[in-house]
């Protein structure tokens, strides 16, 4: 199984990730990125605001970019209440 790296973007602050994790594709490398942008917001709320600017940049072995996930994209907004009455 090929292996990706998650790094975190903030303006021009990067935090590597050394170990990186096995997944199947990029679409599961996708999925990770996302649950992982969810999770760090969830966990510092403190921050969010600064958290919304930040992407996760997915590299392969070699280095190369698979996919660039900004934390705005993992953020859901609840359903809009229909007010239609029936």
């Amino acid at each position: 199984m090929p292996r990706y790296f998650f790094h975190t973007q903030i303006g021009a602050d990067r935090v590597t990730d050394p170990v990186g994790a096995e997944l199947r594709d990029p679409d599961q490398a996708w999925e990770t990125a996302r649950d992982t942008a969810r999770t760090l917001m969830a966990r510092d709320q403190s921050n969010q605001a600064r958290l919304m600017t930040a992407s996760l940049l997915v590299t392969d072995e070699a280095g190369e970019v698979v996919l660039e996930f900004p934390f705005a994209e993992a953020v859901t907004l609840p359903p809009l209440k229909d007010s239609t009455l029936h």
